[in-house]
């Protein structure tokens, strides 16, 4: 890796825009040491929080991988590249004391590989969450993530974790976790809402550095052959399809925050060209997590050579390759006419039979 792929996400200076997001892959410490070990500019160890119930939402997780058909395959690296995930997930099965002595010693093996290291806090109860940001500050760690934007609330024990979907609320949760910590504050929001850009705004005016956009959506999905739901329940969705979402979001809330506001990509990307497309809706980083969980931290060090001979053949740098595409999009109304260009997307339909 060359400096070609230094990016900035606030304050902070990273090898490479790759962030090992957090999944259940970030339990063990030995996989985050892999992730580390891979190259990845960032790892996030697996969230946690206060919630005993969210604790015990692991015990009860399943996941599944599925083809285009919507049929289960093999959950392996080998699995199809347009494989969609889905899971019913939880939380870090360790006591918080142990969770963050544990996130503590992989700091350390994290900075000697110039990789930065992010704690993750789910939100339950607020001002329960405020005691463990300064816990995580008092530390050493260097950075937080907290997630406001998981996919689960409905659908979880009462009080286990929070999908925020109101701007105020927003305002008013951003606003007091900075009042506790200085630390470089990365704010995760929901994409189950029309609003992520106004979500995205009232976190980073609320003193947010960062905005990771955005959680997975809920989904449904019945089985034909038993015709009972898949695992039983609604669940996280998420797959290569993905992307162009997380990349309208970025480029809207790029617009409305304007090209200094520091924006994290997660969801839908499978590898560095995926990346290099989330940059360019403007993203200075992105995260990946279930196809590093799928395909092993290979992936890593795979998706950023990919990455560099795309910087490489564009004679880019990471840092300005964010936006350049969002700050080119023009809305409908300034698109070119075209006439009747819709007629050659319409093919000729058989003339109905005659009836007597």
């Amino acid at each position: 890796m060359t400096a070609r792929l230094e990016t900035r996400i606030g304050g902070l200076t990273l090898r490479n825009p790759l962030i090992a997001a957090s999944a259940e892959h970030m339990i063990d410490p030995e996989n985050l040491r892999a992730a580390i070990l891979a190259g990845a500019g960032a790892v996030v160890v697996k969230s946690t929080n206060e919630s005993e119930a969210a604790k015990e939402q692991l015990r009860r997780a399943e996941y599944v991988a599925l083809d285009h058909d919507w049929n289960p395959v093999p959950w392996r690296p080998d699995a199809p590249r347009d494989v969609t995930l889905a899971t019913r997930s939880g939380l870090s099965p360790l006591p918080f004391d142990r969770w963050l002595e544990q996130a503590v010693a992989l700091d350390r093996f994290a900075a000697r590989h110039g990789t930065l290291l992010v704690a993750s806090l789910i939100l339950a109860d607020l001002d329960t969450a405020l005691g463990l940001v300064r816990q995580v500050e008092q530390a050493g760690l260097r950075a937080l993530e907290f997630n406001i934007g998981t996919p689960y609330a409905s659908q979880a024990a009462k009080g286990a974790v929070s999908t925020e979907l109101l701007p105020e609320r927003v305002t008013h949760i951003v606003s007091r976790v900075r009042a506790v910590t200085r630390l470089p504050l990365w704010i995760k929001v929901t994409g189950q809402s029309e609003r992520v850009p106004e979500l995205a705004g009232a976190a980073i005016a609320a003193g947010a550095d960062s905005v990771v956009m955005a959680g997975r959506l809920l989904g449904f999905l019945p089985d034909l052959e038993t015709c009972a739901p898949l695992l039983g329940t609604s669940l996280g969705i998420g797959g290569y399809w993905n992307l162009p979402l997380t990349c309208h979001w970025l480029a809207l809330s790029r617009a409305r925050l304007g090209p200094q506001a520091s924006l994290i990509g997660i969801n839908g990307a499978r590898d560095g060209l995926d990346m290099a497309r989330m940059m360019l809706a403007g993203a200075s980083a992105v995260g990946i997590a279930s196809p590093v969980m799928l395909r092993g931290p290979g992936l890593i060090a795979e998706s950023l050579a990919q990455l560099e001979g795309y910087l490489v053949s564009k004679d880019l740098t990471a840092a300005q390759l964010v936006g350049r595409a969002a700050d080119r999009r023009r809305s409908f109304a300034d698109m070119p006419p075209l006439d009747d260009n819709w007629r050659a997307y319409v093919p000729p339909f058989p003339a109905a039979g005659k009836t007597n």
